[in-house]
Parts: structure tokens; C-alpha cells; sequence
């Protein structure tokens, strides 16, 4: 069992959605009566997670409600971001909530399920030894829900780089452990691909495969398919 602190990113509009994040924020659609949210929580619970972090922005109240009628038995601390801070912005912002140097990050739209327990385990076993920032990435045969061609990244020798087309195509699955290390700059709001971006130049950004299959909810159309 790995001891770690975990923010699930739910500040977003969900605006690939369309209709069915109109009064519902993202977080709290269901995939077989369960919600993302609630799947999330359960899944990285069983790995060993007893910190929770949710940034909230879009929609607030009715994440806020949910957790409290729903998830009252676990540690979760809900940070409401009046101006949305962006990936970067929130990651930075919930280590004034934390002792701990690193944590793990997620989005809340992948549906996490038995088959990824291991491989997500693996991942995070050296949870307290990254000095920056590591990825999960997945091929895109092993994708569902992914729209796009074009590929995010490739790993060499345990370092990721930006995808060419002459190198193999690995996508971002949305899971990354995060260092306070990283974050030296002084602004508020900004995208953690910013920060990654840098960490390629230096050839810093670690990263690994996930054998298994994830089920990313991207957009409606990969929604309704389910």
C-alpha cells in the first residue's frame, strides 16, 4: 500500500459535454450508476490514497453537496477557485494545503477500473523519489474516447520528449505525480503544459506506459457510446 495525497482537477466547464454539463458539472456524470467523481475517490482510495484534494470552480455548490451526502467518509478537502487557476495554477495552489512535497494529480474524466489497479500502483511506488514531474501515458490502441491523431509524447530511456512523426505516439492519460519543485514562478494562473514544456527542454519530464486499457470520457459522443 503506497501513503499519498491526490487532487482530482473538477474546476472545469466540461464545455465538450455540450448538453449534459449544462446543470451538471462533469464530475458528477454516472457510468453505471456510478459518477466519475465517486469512481475516482474509490479507485485511488483502494491504491492507498488518504488525502484528497478537489479544486472546484464550475458549478460548485452541487460538487460541494455531493461530497458531503456522498463521500463523508473520506478525507476530502474541497477548494473552491473563484477565478479558474488553470492545471498549473490549482496544482501550485493546493501545496499551501499540504505537508507533503509531492503529490498525485488527476483529471476526473477517466473511469478508472480493476484492470488499471497495478499498473496505476507501479506508477506511483516511487511517488516520494520524483525530483520534478512524471507522466502516465497510454498507446492509443488502449485509449478509449481519444479523438485525436496527433500524438502528445514518446518515452526514451524513462524521459518523455514531444511526439515527431518518426517516434512512437503515446498519449497523456490525465494521471501525473507533481514536485513542489517545480513551481518557480510567481504568477497565479497558467497550464501545467507550460511546465512540462520546460522540464523537456532540461530533459527532466519522466514518464511511463500504462499496459492496460483506459476509458477516457473526452466529449458526448464518447459518453454516449458507453
Amino acid at each position: 500500500m503506497i501513503n499519498f495525497s491526490l487532487l482530482i482537477l473538477c474546476a472545469g466547464y466540461g464545455k465538450r459535454m455540450k448538453n449534459l454539463t449544462r446543470d451538471i458539472p462533469k464530475p458528477l456524470l454516472k457510468i453505471n450508476d456510478k459518477t466519475l467523481l465517486q469512481n475516482t475517490v474509490n479507485f485511488f482510495y483502494d491504491i492507498g490514497c488518504k488525502e484528497f484534494f478537489i479544486n472546484t470552480h464550475y458549478l460548485h455548490n452541487k460538487i460541494e453537496s455531493y461530497v458531503h451526502e456522498n463521500l463523508k467518509n473520506y478525507q476530502i478537502n474541497q477548494i473552491y477557485e473563484p477565478t479558474i487557476l488553470g492545471t498549473g495554477g490549482a496544482v501550485k495552489n493546493i501545496f499551501n494545503y499540504t505537508n507533503n512535497k509531492n503529490i498525485c494529480v488527476v483529471n476526473c474524466d477517466i473511469f478508472w477500473n480493476t484492470e488499471n489497479k497495478i499498473d496505476v500502483f507501479n506508477f506511483l511506488k516511487d511517488i516520494n523519489d520524483i525530483k520534478y514531474c512524471k507522466l502516465l501515458l497510454s498507446e492509443k490502441n488502449n485509449f478509449y474516447g481519444l479523438k485525436k491523431n496527433k500524438g502528445d509524447f514518446t518515452i526514451k530511456e524513462g524521459f518523455v520528449s514531444n511526439w515527431s512523426s518518426d517516434k512512437n505516439i503515446l498519449y497523456y492519460t490525465g494521471l501525473q505525480i507533481v514536485s513542489k519543485n517545480i513551481f518557480q514562478k510567481k504568477v497565479k494562473i497558467f497550464s501545467m503544459n507550460e511546465v512540462w514544456q520546460s522540464l523537456i527542454v532540461d530533459n527532466k519530464l519522466k514518464g511511463a506506459l500504462i499496459p492496460s486499457k483506459i476509458l477516457h470520457i473526452g466529449d458526448k459522443n464518447s459518453f454516449d457510446k458507453l
